[in-house]
Formats: structure tokens, C-alpha cells, sequence
């Protein structure tokens, strides 16, 4: 069942922000999302929290500008989603831009599985680095960083993940979520965890006089790096990881986004938004979530994610292009490929009783291992409970990874945590955060994990948890149905956290009917008012009148722009 709720706000929170100056529509959006005082809301870079917060970076910086000033070899191991690619082009350009001799290994994910393993390290020992750096993984690569030390590769882990009880003994770790760390965006995405520590880097460099304060040539022989340069990058991880955006990540966003408006961004950047038909002039988040994104994260599902990242790192506009169409491609693929999958766990859930149960837990064969995260995300979705799906992981079918994807006040890691501790040995390896997390086990052990997954979860969430909730933010007067009022909103930024605006309203339902099989178009009516509206991936029709929440979209047409509302949820008005 889902249930379509309207979300408190605070009326003199509200009318503050107005006083100090705010559009009605976007005080009313914040002061429901807990914002009390314009300044909470201020994207200025000067509204970042200080690098010296970040536990380990000063330490990071220190150990890089002797490894600099050192001619040492730096390679960075990067992680294979978007958040781990980008975060591996801000290390690489950034690391560069302070004269460092620096290259990057993505290890396959088929093969190399996740993290710092000793098996990579021996991979990155081929080419002979004197340091290595660790970009959206390693604060679990105990054995990894030891068998590194072993080798005498000294090794820097900058991580967002959850540590366990042993940390690796790396030179440094920066990481908030480690033990000590006060940091407080914790939540913070490993991209953004590197670029704090060039941060970090940029200011030892200055204590020690490297640069003057015009920014010419000081001892060290380098210009001072302009690190805002990077900034699209760091928003691209950010919003694609699904983080939370608290009040620094949005800073982050914001400024990365502000530099795409206004055609300021990496060639591979500018070009993945050429293949996905957007228009980088009014990008947004949903732009860089639903559409770049995807695209990057293609390559690490069904190849290897180096693809994506020479295309974040090349300067040359052409080569930018060729791999954005090989992304584009790629991302057709991965739609096919998780189309079916999807339509198979439907049918297998069909014989089920979801709703008598509080997860999901499916197992094929034949799955492909880089597409179970999204199609377990798509079960999520659309049956409102945490959700694991299985492929197998070696090629002799005795073990299995599964991805999983869960609901608001189910805490996935601690989860697999808590099975860990009640079933001794059924876990080979897992991690991950709050709303995703992996493990992998031996495929026997399926059906053994599904009913200690079902016990833990039944134990936590009761069936309020368990029903699906659309948050809405309520009516919508009728005059802000303007492509004005949609340009506001489309500028701000939102996202993980920080939900986008959905309002909800009750409409006569004038006109419906199916487009391209799968998709309802609809004509509402709101007394003398018309709005065009559609719901996605939706083929059940309405009635007469019904409450419906919504998203505001522009739609152009022969260069006219109007309102379009993009239907959430829908169900029957209440009759009196």
C-alpha cells in the first residue's frame, strides 16, 4: 500500500526566510526541509567546512608534498562506479596540476572483485609505484595495505565507507566516518573526500611558501593550482553516489553545477552530456544523476570503468567524444540487460507473497553480477522492502555476490553486520552504507542467507516501515504553474537527503491514454485550468478524479516552454 503524505513545515520558519528576502515557493521548500536561516542554504565556496577538520588530511598532505617534492611515483586505485571515477580524475588532474608523477589502475571488477586486495597490489607493483593511493575504497583493505607495506609501497587510503574494527595500517587514512574523525558532513562522497585532500595539500604547500599570493611561480616552481577547476567533477560523484546532501555537499554541488551552466567543465563532461541529448546550460542534479551517471557507471558494470575515466581525464575534446559515445552505447546495453533481468525477478516474485514478507532476496544464474544492484534497486522500488539479489561470482559457480538496496529506517550494513555475528561463517566478505551495501557467500548459502536477512528485518521495520510513503510538500497554487516558477526550482539543488519538490493535489481526470506501450499521458483539469501531465512506466488507468503527487518539468515545443507534471503516485480522491 502506499500512502501519499504531505510534509511538515514550519509557517514561521517559513515567513523568516521570506523576510530575509527568498521566493514564497522556495522558503516554503526549505523551511519543510528544516532550513531555518538563509545562511543554511548559502553554496559559497567560503561556506566549506575547513580541510584541517578532515581527520588524516593534514597527514595526507604532508606524506603527498614530500612524495612530490620527491619525484616519487604516485598511482592511484580507483574503485569502479561513478563515484569512484570521478574520484580517481580529481586525484589524477589535481595531483598533476602540483607537478606529481601520477597514474591510475581500475582493477576489472570480474576479476580483481572490490578494495585493495593483494592480488591488486600485485597488479600495481608491475609498474613500480613508491606510493599508493586509495580513491572510494581501502578502509577495509586490511590484507591489501599489508601486503603492500610487505613490498615497500607506502600507501595513502581516502575513503567514505564504514570502517570495521581494524583499520589498515596505511601511512594515512582519511576517511570521516573512521574513529576520532569530528568531521561533520559525514556523508561526504569519496570524490569529495579527495578533493578535501588536495585541499589540504594546497595549504601545507602554502605554509611552506610554494606559491606566492598572486599565484606565480614560488620555490616549489608550479602556478597555484585553481582546484575549483575540479568542482564539476566532485558534483558528478556526489549526486550519482546518492549521498546525503547535508549543507557542505550541497556547497559542492552547487559550485560544480554553477561551472557546467556556464560551459566551464572537463571535456568528458561536456561530451557525456552531448551523448545523453542534455543541455549542460540548465543542468541540474537530476541531470547528473539520471543521465551522466548511468552513463559512467555502464562501463564498470559490464567492463571496466578505465573507459569512463579516460574520459573524465583526457584534454582532448575529440578522444572525449569518441568515449562518451562508447558510454552511450554501453548504457543501451546495460538498459537491455537489466530489462531482462528485471522482468525475470518479477516473474520469480510472482510466485511469492511480498507483501507477507519483510525482503527480497532472488538468486539466478544467469544474471550478469554488474547489473543486480540496479535491478535489486528496481524490486525496492517498486515492492516498498530492502532487497538482495544474487549472480554468480567465479566461473565455478560456488560463489555468489549479491548487491542490495534498502528502505528509510533500515540500516542495510549494520544488517549484514548483525547476520555476520548470528551466523558465524555464512558471510565470506560484505560492506557498504545505510541504503547499499554488497556481500558475497557461497551459492548454497542463498537460501540460508534470505531467512537470516528475513529475521533481522522482520525484527526491525513493522508494517508503518514497511508501506510505501510518497512525501509531498502539498497543494500548488495555481499561479506558480509557471516555466518561471520551474526554473527556480530546477536551479536549486537537491537530491539525497534534500529531496527534490513534489507537491500533490486533487485533479479531474480529463484525457488518458498509453504512449509507446508503456508510458500514461494524461490531461488533468483543476477548475478552469489544463495541465499535461504523464507518468512514467505506468499502464493503469485512473479514475475520474483522483490525488495525484507530482513533479513540475519544462516541456518545450516548437519553441514554446510550458508546464508539464510528472506524476509520482496516484490514487483515487477520497469522497465525501
Amino acid at each position: 500500500m502506499t500512502r501519499i503524505v504531505n510534509r511538515a513545515c514550519s509557517p514561521a520558519d517559513e515567513a523568516a526566510l521570506i523576510r530575509h528576502g527568498l521566493h514564497p515557493i522556495l522558503a516554503r521548500l526549505y523551511a519543510a526541509r528544516g532550513v531555518r536561516l538563509p545562511d543554511e542554504i548559502e553554496t559559497a565556496l567560503t561556506r566549506l567546512v575547513p580541510p584541517v577538520e578532515l581527520k588524516g588530511a593534514s597527514d595526507a598532505a604532508a606524506l603527498l608534498a614530500d612524495s612530490i617534492a620527491q619525484g616519487k611515483r604516485l598511482l592511484v586505485v580507483a574503485d569502479y562506479d561513478c563515484d569512484g571515477a570521478t574520484a580517481c580524475a580529481v586525484a589524477v588532474r589535481g595531483l598533476r596540476m602540483f607537478g606529481a608523477r601520477v597514474d591510475y589502475l581500475v582493477p576489472n571488477r570480474f576479476e580483481y572483485g572490490y578494495g585493495l586486495t593483494p592480488e591488486i597490489v600485485a597488479l600495481a607493483a608491475e609498474r613500480s609505484p613508491d606510493l599508493l593511493i586509495t580513491v572510494d575504497n581501502g578502509i577495509a583493505s586490511v590484507d591489501g595495505v599489508a601486503a603492500a607495506n610487505a613490498r615497500g609501497i607506502d600507501v595513502l587510503v581516502t575513503d567514505h565507507h564504514l570502517p570495521s574494527d581494524t583499520l589498515p595500517a596505511a601511512r594515512a587514512i582519511v576517511n570521516p566516518n573512521q574513529p576520532g574523525c569530528m568531521f561533520p558532513s559525514k556523508c561526504i562522497a569519496g570524490v569529495g573526500v579527495m578533493f578535501y585532500v588536495l585541499l589540504a595539500l594546497r595549504a601545507r604547500l602554502r605554509e611552506q611558501g610554494a606559491f606566492d599570493r598572486d599565484g606565480a611561480l614560488g620555490k616549489a616552481g608550479i602556478p597555484e593550482p585553481r582546484l575549483d577547476g575540479l568542482l564539476d567533477l566532485v558534483a558528478l560523484g556526489t549526486v550519482a553516489d546518492v549521498v546525503k546532501l547535508d549543507g557542505n555537499n550541497r556547497v559542492l554541488v552547487a559550485q560544480g553545477l554553477a561551472r557546467i551552466r556556464r560551459g566551464r567543465m572537463q571535456p568528458g563532461i561536456a561530451a557525456l552530456f552531448r551523448a545523453a541529448g542534455r543541455d549542460a546550460r540548465s543542468a541540474s542534479g537530476f541531470d547528473l544523476g539520471f543521465a551522466l551517471g548511468p552513463r559512467l557507471n555502464a562501463a564498470g558494470r559490464l567492463s571496466d570503468m578505465s573507459l569512463g575515466i579516460e574520459c573524465l581525464t583526457t584534454d582532448d575534446v575529440g578522444r572525449a567524444w569518441e568515449l562518451a559515445q562508447q558510454l552511450d552505447a554501453m548504457n543501451r546495453e546495460r538498459r537491455e540487460i537489466e530489462a531482462g533481468m528485471q522482468q525475470q525477478a518479477l516473474d520469480e516474485i510472482a510466485t511469492l507473497d511480498p507483501e507477507g514478507r519483510a525482503t527480497i532476496t532472488l538468486f539466478n544464474e544467469s544474471w550478469h553480477q554488474g547489473v543486480i544492484g540496479i535491478v535489486a534497486g528496481r524490486l525496492k522500488e517498486k515492492y516498498h522492502r530492502p532487497a538482495f539479489t544474487f549472480a554468480l561470482a567465479d566461473e565455478r559457480g560456488e560463489l555468489v555476490k549479491g548487491s542490495g538496496r534498502s528502505i528509510p529506517g533500515f540500516h542495510l550494513r549494520d544488517a549484514l553486520d548483525l547476520i555476520a555475528k548470528r551466523e558465524p561463517g555464512l558471510l565470506a566478505k560484505f560492506g557498504g552504507h545505510a541504503m547499499a551495501a554488497g556481500v558475497t557467500l557461497a551459492a548454497r548459502d542463498v537460501p540460508r542467507f534470505a531467512d537470516a536477512f528475513e529475521a533481522v528485518a522482520r525484527a526491525a521495520l513493522d508494517d508503518d516501515a514497511l508501506a510505501r510513503v510518497v512525501m509531498t510538500d502539498g497543494e500548488l497554487e495555481d499561479a506558480y504553474f509557471t516555466p518561471q516558477v520551474v526554473e527556480l526550482i530546477d536551479a536549486a539543488v537537491w537530491g539525497q537527503g534534500f529531496p527534490a519538490p513534489t507537491f500533490s493535489g486533487e485533479f479531474d481526470v480529463v484525457s488518458q491514454a498509453l504512449v509507446k506501450d508503456k508510458h500514461l499521458k494524461l490531461q488533468l483539469a483543476r477548475g478552469r485550468q489544463r495541465f499535461q501531465a504523464i507518468w512514467f512506466n505506468h499502464t493503469d488507468t485512473l479514475p475520474a478524479r483522483a490525488r495525484v503527487a507530482y513533479r513540475l518539468a519544462a516541456d518545450s515545443w516548437n519553441g514554446v516552454v510550458r508546464v508539464q507534471l510528472i506524476v509520482e503516485h496516484a490514487v483515487a480522491a477520497a469522497t465525501t
